[in-house]
């Protein structure tokens, strides 16, 4: 039998599955919009934090719905389907929140007050912090650039990776002899954004580089995501490296099914330069979709059972093994590389019609050669999983 929270998880799914359904149409309309202005007009994003897609990962003592993963998969494929950089955008908001489920928690009320609170943020510590005290509070004097900070636009409060170093200006070291990186708070006013992405893909996503001068952040608004221990829940088990892996699959996923789905109606009506035959009757054509279909539901498959392999093993024993990190990140680099065989295939397929703005299939194209481009589902994926397989010694830290 299934217990409450099991029945509880599935009707959180079903209702953001539906939100994500009856978002769809109101996205696809405002593709061309959101690519010409390089970032989520400010509505959509407010219309996707209102109907609590934001929330998927923030922890329910702070208003959020506390999904478990596989739920997060479903709806961030779903909205790529319908807009990309849409899904990407949430995505991040999502992953980004969850620095909620490390800071003391009367601050984090303080944040995450509003159930519309829409966030952005750089894990990577591209900025530093010396430790100081204002007006008595215990804090960290903080100066940093962060590129690729997707959402930035739109966001309230951001988060950025930072080195923390000691009065002598040389990097603090945790008691396992790595340097101490903290996230540090900031809110949408005290950051200053640079116009940067011009880009092939995701255009939409908003991705500059944001940056904070001499900033003084509260001790109390900053998280070792690597060291500091979180909430309890099985999601928070989960290894935030993973999370925004398989963030990036996800997108990859929704993309390659918006690509096989164009290409099957585009085939139903063109008949192709030179012949009297629709592009469906060509036993090409037929080949070429039957083996993307199965090539996209096997990696999106082997993907959900490792997510689900980790999640029963979060809820059971409180923790996520090396071998479901590994599986997990395994599984995400390996989804998203095929989504994109998937897209360029059906790209080819549709011949020159792709070729123009008004093709779904050639924003497929760019949309998800962008994804594969990030170092989450990188090529160096491979050989930290393939180690872990051969049972070589192997750096864990960022699986």
């Amino acid at each position: 039998m299934q217990n409450d929270s099991e029945v509880a998880g599935r009707s959180r799914r079903q209702q953001l599955m539906d939100t994500a359904e009856r978002l769809a149409p109101r996205l696809r309309e405002a593709n061309a919009a959101i690519e010409r202005q390089r970032f989520l007009p400010q509505d959509i994003a407010t219309e996707l934090a209102a109907a609590g897609l934001y929330r998927m990962l923030t922890p329910a003592a702070l208003g959020g719905y506390e999904v478990d993963v596989h739920t997060f998969v479903l709806v961030i494929e779903r909205l790529a389907r319908a807009d990309a950089s849409a899904a990407w955008c949430t995505f991040i908001s999502c992953t980004s929140a969850i620095v909620g489920a490390y800071l003391p928690q009367a601050e984090a009320r303080v944040l995450f007050a509003s159930p519309e609170v829409k966030c952005a943020g750089v894990f990577a510590p591209r900025g530093q912090a010396s430790r100081t005290t204002r007006n008595g509070v215990e804090g960290f004097l903080v100066n940093g650039r962060w590129p690729w900070g997707s959402g930035c636009r739109n966001a309230d409060v951001l988060t950025g990776g930072c080195l923390v170093l000691d009065a002598d200006g040389k990097p603090e070291m945790l008691s396992g002899g790595t340097p101490n990186v903290r996230s540090m708070v900031f809110s949408a006013d005290q950051v200053e954004i640079h116009d940067t992405w011009h880009a092939l893909g995701l255009k939409g996503t908003g991705s500059n580089d944001f940056a904070v001068h001499e900033l003084f952040v509260p001790a109390a608004r900053s998280a070792a995501l690597m060291a500091d221990t979180p909430l309890p829940g099985p999601l928070y088990r989960f290894p935030l490296f993973g999370l925004l892996g398989l963030g990036i699959a996800a997108v990859a996923l929704g993309v390659a099914r918006l690509a096989i789905d164009s290409l099957v109606e585009l085939a139903t009506q063109k008949t192709p330069q030179g012949s009297t035959r629709l592009l469906a009757e060509r036993a090409s054509t037929q080949e070429h979709v039957a083996r993307s279909e199965a090539r996209l539901r096997a990696s999106r498959a082997l993907l959900l059972q490792a997510v689900d392999a980790a999640w029963t093993a979060a809820v059971e024993t409180g923790r996520i093994s090396t071998e479901h990190r590994r599986d997990i990140r395994l599984a995400t680099t390996f989804a998203t590389e095929e989504a994109a065989a998937v897209v360029n295939r059906m790209h080819t397929t549709a011949g020159g019609t792709a070729v123009f703005e008004a093709s779904p299939i050639q924003r497929c194209l760019r949309d998800v050669h962008v994804a594969t481009q990030h170092m989450m589902v990188g090529e160096s994926t491979y050989e930290v999983t393939g180690r872990l397989l051969l049972g070589l010694p192997t750096n864990v830290a960022m699986l």
